[in-house]
């Protein structure tokens, strides 16, 4: 299991748009949306191993491509 860090960014100059930014980046590279999406309904176990598949499957084209 991944290890808890907390997230913090800093507001510079009062720019809380920024920092909103700079926050929800952090947030999508962390894989959080990525989870909250996959948590919003029940998966079943075969569609999730489907998925899993696909996902490898990408990635290792995505490799392959570079």
């Amino acid at each position: 299991m991944k290890e808890f860090r907390p997230l913090e960014v800093k507001v510079r100059d009062n720019n809380v748009e920024q920092a909103i930014r700079v926050l929800k980046k952090m947030l999508q590279k962390d894989g959080l949306f990525k989870r909250l999406k996959e948590k919003r309904s029940y998966e079943k176990p075969s569609d999730r191993k489907r998925r899993k598949r696909r996902e490898n499957a990408r990635r290792f084209n995505k490799k392959g491509r570079k």
